[in-house]
């Protein structure tokens, strides 16, 4: 989950709704550079965080009893398993892009656990085995991975609420390209980003979010409860070239 907090208690919004909304984003890159498999790219971004734990026991809240930010997660290769099974059930080159994501966020990690080190050594194995079947070079498929972590990074800015105020840029990261992209709010709400990556010169995204009024739950199971019958509310940014 991301988690924010508000006067009245906690805004949350799914992990897998920041899938949704960094597909979104895909959505409008321009055409000409699209990276290789462009459904199955669209498919594993927007799943890329799919394959969490259950809602039972304590799973999303802290010791404390609060909803549980995902940036304060402990990895888990239980997890990571699932998320690459999820993408296997599709096709090799979703199921290349998940391995890559989890390769990603965990090869820093490498040393501090046995288990997590023996699912890095299977994932770099996958990751070759799944490009030879594919027929799809590294070089392909680290600018599909690129573009998805790209996709990723923007969607939890803006998640995050990270946008600084009075056209003040941001860096969101590295594009596919190798190029460093910045975001920016106008004065009328609007973002821009320089350079324009996209491929219409205005578009609108939204994400959906659960206002939360409890401060502590005894339990997975509250919490689950206060989201199914807390309000849907939409976050909505409107990006605009000029």
């Amino acid at each position: 989950m991301i988690v924010t907090q508000t006067d009245t208690g906690w805004q949350i919004i799914n992990q897998q709704a920041h899938g949704l909304l960094a597909m979104q984003l895909a959505l409008h890159w321009r055409t000409d550079s699209r990276p290789l498999n462009w459904t199955e790219t669209l498919i594993a971004l927007t799943e890329h965080d799919d394959g969490q734990d259950a809602w039972e026991g304590r799973n999303h809240l802290t010791t404390a009893g609060a909803p549980l930010h995902f940036q304060m997660l402990q990895y888990s290769v239980a997890q990571c398993h699932r998320l690459i099974h999820i993408g296997l059930q599709k096709s090799r080159w979703n199921a290349l892009l998940m391995s890559m994501h989890t390769s990603f966020l965990y090869e820093p990690k490498r040393g501090t656990d046995k288990e997590l080190d023996e699912f890095l050594d299977q994932q770099a194995a996958n990751q070759t085995k799944w490009r030879r079947e594919i027929k799809a070079n590294k070089q392909e498929a680290d600018y599909a991975y690129a573009f998805l972590q790209w996709c990723d990074a923007l969607s939890l800015v803006l998640c995050m609420e990270q946008v600084p105020p009075e056209s003040r840029r941001l860096e969101v990261s590295l594009g596919p390209d190798g190029v460093p992209y910045y975001i920016l709010q106008r004065t009328d709400g609007s973002l821009g980003m320089e350079p324009w990556p996209f491929d219409a010169p205005a578009f609108e995204v939204h994400v959906e979010t659960f206002l939360v009024e409890e401060l502590v739950f005894k339990n997975d199971k509250q919490l689950y409860s206060a989201l199914q019958e807390a309000p849907a509310g939409v976050k909505e940014w409107t990006f605009r070239e000029k």
